[in-house]
């Protein structure tokens, strides 16, 4: 298995900006959206969380954006997991042009199962643990992405 198509959608006209280009936070949107579909997949759905009490919450987020994606674009997000422990989920969504393998944006995201009642951190259950040793273990051939673990910085200038 490559990565997971987790989302699909067109760009609507309430998302561009006025250059015609996708606005800055609607990437954002897309990439949550791809998140929410990971969560169905991995039984982490409406019904495990009303039953659980348990969600995953967002800890960081990094965003780049690489080419333009405007109006009308019929796009993707690609899904890859990078590593998980037994209370955080390391992920990377990359945006793509429906079949297309440019990457347009990617997204590397830190998650953490939390117990609501808490909230607290709370180990993932068996379920998601399952379905998240069968997706890393169908994807241990793929390279880790380009854009994971970088880190926001000026050069530093030397005198």
């Amino acid at each position: 298995m490559p990565t997971l198509t987790t989302y699909q959608t067109t760009i609507h006209p309430d998302w561009v900006d006025y250059n015609g280009h996708l606005r800055d936070a609607f990437y954002l949107l897309i990439f949550s959206y791809a998140t929410d579909a990971l969560m169905d997949r991995l039984g982490l759905d409406a019904h495990h969380r009303e039953a659980s009490g348990h969600s995953l919450f967002t800890l960081e987020v990094h965003l780049n954006y690489l080419h333009e994606v405007k109006l009308g674009a019929e796009v993707e997000v690609r899904t890859q997991i990078i590593g998980f422990d037994r209370k955080r989920l390391h992920l990377y969504h990359s945006l793509h042009r429906v079949g297309d393998d440019q990457e347009l944006a990617g997204n590397e995201q830190m998650l953490l199962h939390v117990d609501l009642a808490g909230p607290r951190s709370a180990p993932f259950g068996s379920v998601a643990l399952n379905a998240l040793q069968a997706i890393r273990e169908q994807q241990r051939d793929l390279p880790v992405p380009a854009y994971v673990g970088r880190v926001i910085a000026l050069p530093v200038e030397k005198n």
